[in-house]
């Protein structure tokens, strides 16, 4: 079963690590992708930008409305994701656990629905 991990970062955390704790923790990031890659348990990863280069749009009554930044104000934001295959939810809760960055912030470990479902969407 496929499992999306949301990295959930305050960014002003990462920001106050020095360059020699910033190399560290990428470093054994980029390993953890590796091991990951090889156990043919990672999908796909990818960082993201600060949440200050987001859009946040809605359309009401035909009507586009764009504010800059996130939806809410909040301390923590979406830093990044991985996708996984794991055999189950406790096996993706011990994936995720591993990505370093938890240490720092949450992991949000979501099943990924199969398709869109017919008879209601929650």
């Amino acid at each position: 079963m496929k499992y999306l991990c949301l990295a959930w970062e305050a960014e002003e955390t990462f920001a106050a690590l020095s360059q020699e704790e910033w190399t560290a923790l990428r470093s054994e990031t980029l390993d953890y992708v590796q091991a990951l890659r090889a156990s043919g348990h990672l999908l796909h990863t990818e960082p993201l930008q600060s949440a200050r280069t987001a859009s946040t749009l809605r359309v009401r009554h035909g009507h586009l409305s764009v504010t800059d930044g996130p939806f809410a104000e909040t301390k923590e934001q979406l830093g990044g994701f991985f996708l996984i295959e794991a055999r189950d939810l406790n096996e993706a809760i011990q994936i995720a656990a591993k990505w370093p960055g938890a240490r720092y912030g949450d992991i949000e470990v979501r099943p990924v629905e199969a398709g869109l479902p017919q008879e209601s969407r929650y």
